[in-house]
């Protein structure tokens, strides 16, 4: 038997101010996001936003429907929404924030495994690692790349 294990590495940052001008716009982008929230069940509304090479920002809400589970988590609809349209351009960043009625979560909010696999199939598809923002009221967490969320990723492409 081989014992192995792994390590995670994050940037913490206290507040909007910290980060690069262009992790900022980012960040403001997945806030500004959350208004497009439709959470009439859990009342937690998530804002995200990915940053495409070019780029251009594309943001996404979740959005929830009486026939769970239809609705969508926030960084789904942003990275689907920019697959879509703009499908040869490929996602370098996301950032995402979340709170109960449109208050922020003091610690970042985690995505599900879900939004996590996607994330990693869109890194997987450009090639190159994709960093992951997520925003709370008093700290900010800064991924590298998704493989520091998920470290075995389902990958067959």
């Amino acid at each position: 038997m081989i014992n192995r294990s792994f390590e995670t590495k994050y940037e913490e940052y206290a507040s909007l101010e910290e980060l690069s001008a262009e992790d900022r716009e980012l960040a403001k982008a997945a806030i500004d996001a959350m208004r497009g929230s439709y959470a009439p069940y859990s009342g937690f509304n998530v804002g995200a936003a990915v940053r495409l090479e070019s780029g251009h920002i594309v943001k996404g809400a979740n959005q929830e429907n009486a026939a769970f589970p239809s609705g969508l988590c926030a960084e789904r609809t942003a990275m689907f929404a920019a697959g879509a349209n703009y499908p040869d351009d490929n996602i370098v960043a996301i950032a995402f924030c979340g709170g109960l009625k449109g208050r922020m979560t003091t610690a970042p909010a985690a995505p599900c495994g879900s939004c996590r696999q996607v994330m990693a199939q869109y890194q997987t598809k450009a090639g190159k690692p994709m960093s992951v923002i997520m925003i709370g009221a008093t700290s900010i967490w800064k991924f590298a790349r998704v493989d520091d969320l998920l470290p075995f990723i389902f990958d067959n492409i």
